[in-house]
């Protein structure tokens, strides 16, 4: 893990998304105006920022005489309806004084599940930035269920980055960036992999946590984004990451980006199932960037259709890939292990595919 990585990436940044939590909020009330300044200066300069921001369900708390934080749906789905316009008033506050526009965007995980709402997604956070807007992206907890949520605001980042064509993801939080095992910062984190088998993840006050902002840089590296995880009260810290100073953790952009579809496949997607396949499928998979067929095919576990998303397994339990089935789970279990005359006994035609590699992304 090289600290001597340039952050060259960051400086060329033209789309940039930021990122801050309940709780970097909560330790400096000033800072709605502190964020404002440095965007709206982004805006004034050619570049478009985009603010995912948490804290509306601690302000509506608060608003509504809330000591503890409630664990029935309907309360917690009220909090956040009473905060969000506290939360919306202090940013409008803060941008209009920066001579700067911001504006409201709620989302589910059922809005970028969706291919279609998804597209009007794209289309209307790209002309809020065409427009020299800031939007001000929330997870829209007030419908929210546990089936069309989130796992917490770092996700949510990681997923609308590819959507705008972000260059930079900044995860701002209450501590320096990712520490090793000595309490150190680490400068430069490209070794994901090594990082977590060393088991110094530890998770952090809400939702989120180091653990998923360190999931959160994977997906958005793999975006073809640089990411940085640094502390939010550090004076001008946006500007200065994008400036190329050496602040918080740096993920390097990947030098082969996912496609936005890839990647949608590949994070926004939930799997509903999984298909279990042999050494020979796996190898293919992974060397020639091949369709997976029948023949290489284990197991099924789960019970999916047509287009849903599935985890393909190798046979130690190893995640190789994700993608979209082209075969119902009913028909892969009929058809497993078998080709030519086989498969069309089993399932009616002598030739098949599981999944195709068009709608096949690779675990990294």
């Amino acid at each position: 893990m090289s600290e001597s990585v340039s952050r060259e990436a960051l400086t060329r940044a033209r789309r940039i998304v930021v990122k801050i939590g309940s709780r970097a909020l909560a330790q400096d009330r000033t800072m709605p105006r502190k964020l404002a300044a440095q965007l709206a200066a982004l805006v004034h300069a050619g570049k478009s920022p985009m603010l995912v921001s948490s804290g509306a369900t601690a302000l509506g708390m608060s608003r509504l005489g809330m000591t503890q934080k409630p664990t029935e749906i309907p309360l917690l789905q009220a909090a956040a309806s009473a905060g969000q316009s506290i939360l919306m008033r202090l940013y409008d506050e803060a941008f209009d004084q920066e001579g700067a526009t911001c504006a409201q965007v709620l989302l589910t995980h059922g809005d970028l599940a969706d291919r279609q709402r998804l597209n009007n997604a794209r289309a209307a956070l790209g002309a809020l930035l065409d427009a020299k807007v800031v939007p001000i992206v929330n997870e829209n907890d007030v419908v929210a269920t546990e089936e069309i949520r989130f796992s917490d605001n770092d996700q949510l980042s990681a997923m609308v980055a590819p959507l705008v064509g972000a260059e930079a993801l900044i995860l701002l939080t209450d501590v320096d960036g990712v520490l090793d095992d000595d309490g150190n910062r680490i400068g430069v984190l490209d070794d994901l992999s090594r990082f977590h088998d060393r088991g110094s993840l530890t998770p952090g006050i809400g939702r989120g946590g180091m653990s998923s902002k360190v999931g959160a840089a994977l997906k958005g590296r793999r975006s073809g984004a640089a990411v940085v995880i640094a502390r939010a009260t550090e004076p001008n810290i946006i500007t200065r990451v994008l400036a190329g100073e050496d602040l918080g953790t740096y993920f390097p952009p990947k030098d082969q980006a996912l496609r936005a579809r890839h990647h949608w496949i590949a994070y926004t997607l939930r799997p509903v199932g999984d298909v279990l396949i042999d050494d020979g499928a796996r190898a293919a998979l992974e060397a020639q960037n091949s369709s997976l067929l029948p023949v290489g095919v284990l197991g099924v576990r789960g019970e999916f259709h047509i287009g849903d998303a599935i985890r393909i397994l190798s046979i130690d339990g190893r995640v190789v890939a994700r993608g979209l089935s082209r075969m119902s789970s009913l028909d892969v279990a009929r058809a497993a292990r078998k080709k030519g005359p086989e498969l069309a006994q089993a399932i009616g035609v002598e030739s098949a595919v599981v999944v195709h590699r068009d709608d096949l992304v690779l675990e990294d």
